[in-house]
């Protein structure tokens, strides 16, 4: 019952957020973004935790993001850079949960080419219009393909939870695409449909990776 209400209290806010954004209002976008993420951080601590460590590590991921998503509503180039690099520290942790709870097996290397692949693309894509925060951006995109060959070896092992498994695929899979459009928009082109696309991606798979841990 707590996770449904979590979910439509999450919708509700997020179709505030969208609004926010399309009037381009700072004041109401900043509380009303920072409410939502707070809330999948807050939903993680609610789940039954089998794997403490898992959690742990997930839970601290969750709060970077949250974080990093506080800093992104900002218009400042520094509070841009912050945001980039707490969401950094943030698939860090997400690498360290996936690997800790699961064995190695043939999903994570598909899954590491797959991703390595994708991720080569889109960063030739954006790369002439990095200047000079093309280091920043490789980093980036190195850690978020490794978060998700971690979500692809979670997915692989068939000693955890299907449904937990699911999940964190699901969840870091989100996470990854919902990135390809904030890049768009903050390298290539600004438009108000970057984020009516991204950000329900982003807060599903952040959503589905809070829920994660009593199913995993």
């Amino acid at each position: 019952m707590l996770n449904v209400l979590i979910i439509v209290a999450a919708a509700c806010l997020l179709a505030g957020v969208l609004y926010f954004e399309k009037r381009e209002n700072r004041k109401g976008l900043v509380p009303t973004k920072g409410l939502l993420s707070l809330m999948f951080f807050c939903a993680a601590l609610a789940q039954p935790h089998p794997f403490p460590i898992y959690s742990g590590f997930l839970i601290t991921g969750l709060g970077l993001c949250l974080v990093g998503d506080v800093c992104l509503a900002l218009p400042q180039k520094k509070a841009f850079l912050l945001g980039l690099m707490s969401f950094l520290l943030g698939h860090v942790f997400y690498v360290v949960s996936f690997f800790w709870v699961s064995k190695a097996n043939l999903w994570m290397w598909i899954g590491a080419c797959l991703f390595a692949l994708s991720s080569a693309t889109v960063y030739h894509w954006l790369k002439p219009h990095l200047g000079g925060m093309r280091g920043a951006v490789f980093l980036y995109i190195l850690v978020i393909t490794i978060m998700t060959a971690g979500s692809c070896r979670v997915l692989g092992d068939v000693s955890l939870g299907l449904p937990g498994r699911v999940m964190v695929f699901i969840g870091s899979t989100g996470f990854y695409f919902s990135d390809i459009f904030v890049a768009r928009d903050r390298f290539l082109k600004k438009q108000f449909v970057n984020r009516l696309l991204g950000l329900p991606m982003y807060y599903l798979g952040q959503f589905v990776l809070a829920f994660s841990p009593g199913l995993i």
